[in-house]
């Protein structure tokens, strides 16, 4: 049962927790949580908070505790609905794209919800006085899964999601919302948020919108908005007759389109051998090839106000920071927040401070830092019509999404080309409300999400001169997604292993609250540059890269195209040109290499500075997957050195073998030991990451005599 808005409501019901030393939470976690109008204050972004569940955070237990280290004690979790009002003439909401053509209440406001998800202190005041708020990727929470060591989970509460429980060690509460309005409910209690549609003249507004869709196996149908991590409630056609649409494919997007009739597709969906007429799926009478790239433009309807979800992560934050304790859980327990995502969600952060949130409607700071991990030079379509937030550019797919557009980099800086100046963190900056940025990124964000630009000039030519309260990190041979299983998965080559995700996100976010807290910088910058030859061109690459038997190597890494999608685009988000006109390409860089292939800059993991192979952040597609002389849009590969000189020199592998490395087992624990301690010297890995390297290290290869 929820905890309503009103006073006189019953109790929610929740599980028992232990007795005696939590008999404090009890009381209050069985008061009914109280929800606040605030029609009387001059700032009503939070009118009302709904607390659904409640309930003891790993049954109460605390198996994270340490002996000699700060106790924040046993954890609660709240689930529940944050209500918003957002004033459509304020001047802090005049970035949002069609506010004004939303509907409002009586008292002139729009309306809009949010889930949300709060893991604390039961005693909010023992924490470290820090919330950090995660932004959702695709509605799924991912901070105890990438901090922790837990298991993946939208509604954790296990000490199975605690994992090694590093963020409650440390006293931090944990805050998640909806923003995305395209995630939909399913069984994995994604989280959601409800944003109203734009109308005019109470009419439903319709226009033109676009969409790639591709598929890695023979389909009939693909829904509109499909990705690994789930279908998207995309924009619904508001015409289902393919004579008013237009449908063209091509193996690449460098190919000529093959326009394809009426005839041959439909909107609908292919289900138990019937075509199911369906406004938001894509449907070919001779199937989707794999691979290729369908172009699909068509006549939209209802159009939800996008950028309202981010503005429920700006007001559910400053809500924890600022509000009273008759609304608040966390209040006056707060003095810094930061923020943290993950690929969409890091473009999401990068987008937030591009359009200048980063301050409330009463002109209050929201967040102090930021860490965005792995989303390249992107931003998004976070804030426009008919746009899905899903889509992105890479080598392969996304071209036309958008998702990379001028400015790029966190400097001011002037296209060459379009003659357009701006610094893609201009609004923030001016208005005083800057948090302190760290972006770490992997090798595939140099090949598949054009990362060389946030630190190179537009034609690659020159170095950017980074400001001092910005870090930027190239994670050296690491793969989007992190470690993998060593599966080919739809790549030609086995997917990248190396486990480099929770131990230098851990770092990086301790790093982060010194800064924000204590003033106590990071380490400097690492990342490739062309003043040291760290960073080069593809061909430059190409030539460094070992010959290696029956490898395949790239043809190019993703160079996003320049587009025009008409003059409102950037002002009002609103795309005129569909498909957008295409201009000049930009330049991305790639990092250098070392003779068996392994970066040269960057923060060089252990597995990296003393490899037992070749780690890349670029793994090309498999025939079955189609389009094989293309990337795989966010997967790197690892390949072995043979294990001695006559098994590498039968293979004609260029690459020492480990035997004429690192003559014993033993010895390479010995250098791999080193390069951990140097690491850990230069502020790039906890000590607690590096004894669990070394020792998973020696169960591996510690038995061993010889390889």
């Amino acid at each position: 049962m929820p905890c309503t808005t009103h006073a006189n409501s019953r109790p929610a019901r929740h599980p028992q927790p232990k007795p005696s030393s939590l008999l404090a939470w009890l009381a209050r976690a069985l008061l009914p949580a109280l929800a606040l109008s605030l029609s009387g204050l001059a700032q009503a972004e939070v009118r009302r908070v709904e607390i659904l569940e409640r309930s003891l955070f790993a049954e109460g237990r605390q198996p994270w505790s340490k002996a000699g280290e700060a106790d924040a004690g046993p954890y609660e979790r709240l689930r529940g609905r944050l209500h918003l009002e957002t004033d459509p003439l304020h001047p802090a909401n005049a970035r949002i794209s069609d506010l004004k053509l939303a509907p409002r209440n009586a008292r002139g406001m729009v309306e809009s919800w949010t889930d949300f998800f709060l893991l604390k202190p039961v005693d909010a005041g023992k924490g470290n006085g820090t919330l950090l708020f995660e932004v959702n990727n695709r509605g799924n929470m991912l901070a105890l899964w990438t901090f922790n060591d837990g298991e993946r989970s939208n509604d954790p509460k296990t000490a199975a999601h605690a994992g090694q429980g590093f963020l409650m060690r440390h006293g931090f509460s944990l805050l998640c919302c909806g923003w995305n309005g395209e995630v939909q409910a399913d069984d994995t209690q994604r989280l959601l948020c409800g944003l109203p549609l734009a109308s005019e003249n109470g009419k439903t507004i319709t226009g033109l919108a676009h969409l790639e869709i591709s598929s890695t196996e023979p389909v009939l149908s693909r829904a509109f908005s499909w990705s690994p991590w789930g279908i998207g409630a995309a924009f619904a056609a508001a015409d289902l007759n393919p004579q008013h649409a237009s449908l063209s494919m091509r193996p690449h997007r460098a190919a000529p389109a093959i326009r394809l009739e009426p005839a041959q597709w439909a909107f609908g969906r292919w289900e138990h051998g019937q075509l199911i007429p369906d406004p938001t799926y894509l449907h070919v009478r001779d199937g989707l090839r794999p691979g290729w790239l369908y172009d699909l433009v068509y006549t939209a309807k209802a159009p939800r106000v996008s950028g309202l979800g981010l503005c429920a992560i700006r007001d559910a934050v400053a809500l924890m920071r600022h509000g009273d304790a008759t609304l608040n859980p966390m209040a006056k327990a707060i003095d810094k927040t930061l923020v943290f995502g993950i690929s969409q969600s890091g473009r999401v952060i990068h987008h937030f401070l591009h359009e200048g949130l980063n301050g409330d409607e009463a002109g209050r700071q929201v967040f102090d830092g930021a860490l965005i991990h792995v989303a390249g030079a992107g931003k998004g379509a976070f804030n426009h019509r008919f746009r899905m937030s899903t889509d992105f550019g890479t080598q392969h797919e996304g071209h036309l999404s958008g998702s990379e557009f001028f400015p790029l980099a966190p400097v001011q800086q002037t296209d060459p080309v379009t003659g357009a100046s701006g610094d893609s963190l201009e609004r923030t900056r001016k208005a005083g409300q800057l948090p302190r940025l760290i972006f770490t990124q992997s090798s595939t964000e140099y090949w598949s999400r054009a990362a060389s630009l946030l630190h190179s000039d537009l034609e690659g030519r020159t170095d950017l001169k980074l400001p001092e309260d910005l870090r930027l990190y190239l994670v050296a041979g690491a793969q989007h997604l992190g470690k993998s299983d060593g599966s080919p998965g739809i790549c030609q080559q086995p997917r990248n292993t190396l486990d480099d995700r929770g131990p230098v996100l851990r770092a990086m976010l301790l790093h982060l609250l010194r800064w924000v807290k204590e003033g106590k910088a990071p380490p400097p910058n690492r990342h490739p540059r062309l003043a040291d030859h760290s960073l080069v061109r593809f061909e430059e690459w190409k030539a460094q890269f070992p010959k290696l038997p029956g490898l395949n190597l790239p043809s190019h890494a993703y160079q996003p195209p320049r587009l025009d999608f008409g003059p409102r685009f950037h002002t009002q988000g609103i795309a005129d040109i569909l498909p957008p006109k295409t201009g000049k390409a930009m330049v991305t860089l790639l990092p250098a290499v070392d003779a068996d292939g392994n970066e040269t800059s960057g923060i060089r993991l252990p597995e990296v500075a003393v490899p037992l192979g070749t780690h890349t952040g670029w793994n090309l597609r498999s025939p079955n997957a189609g389009a094989a002389e293309m990337l795989s849009p966010l997967d790197g590969m690892f390949l072995p050195f043979a294990k001695t000189k006559a098994e590498r020199q039968r293979r004609g592998d260029p690459r020492p073998s480990l035997q004429e490395r690192y003559p014993t087992p033993a010895d390479y624990l010995q250098r791999l030991a080193k390069a951990a301690k140097t690491l850990q010297d230069e502020g790039f890995l906890l000590p607690e990451d590096r004894q669990r390297l070394l020792e998973q290290a020696k169960a591996a290869h510690g038995s061993r005599q010889t390889w």
